[in-house]
């Protein structure tokens, strides 16, 4: 039994998954491994990049053991995107706010009539 991490590409950053496999079959003048699944008795072959692979051992200590690091990595750099997101739709939401007092401000201003404004007339 062979045990492999996978590098998946997703939006907005990579992840990591594990799986074992039963056989693996690699060439050196082949870009892609052959990974040898068994489901219900039937063998079922999946090609995958070299480069998407992160980890193909047969020690499922240190297979386990590396899987829950990338895993921590994972859970803590997903933390870091959320509070990201979380300051830029605040500083967004403040931005917003403040450029429709502003607007409103100006607004108040321009439509005053006894306050001389030299964009009133051009706005009217």
């Amino acid at each position: 039994m062979y045990y492999v991490i996978k590098r998946q590409e997703g939006v907005p950053f990579s992840t990591f998954i594990g799986f074992k496999v039963n056989k693996y079959i690699a060439s050196k003048n082949n870009d892609s491994i052959i990974l040898e699944f068994l489901t219900n008795d039937k063998k079922i072959r999946k090609w995958v990049k070299k480069e998407d692979i992160i980890l193909l051992t047969d020690n499922k200590a240190f297979f386990l053991k590396t899987l829950k690091q990338f895993q921590k990595t994972q859970e803590t750099q997903q933390k870091l995107v959320n509070e990201a997101q979380n300051k830029l739709d605040q500083s967004i939401e403040t931005f917003t706010e403040t450029m429709d007092i502003e607007i409103n401000e100006f607004n108040e201003i321009k439509s005053s009539k006894d306050v001389p404004c030299l964009l009133k007339d051009l706005l009217s």
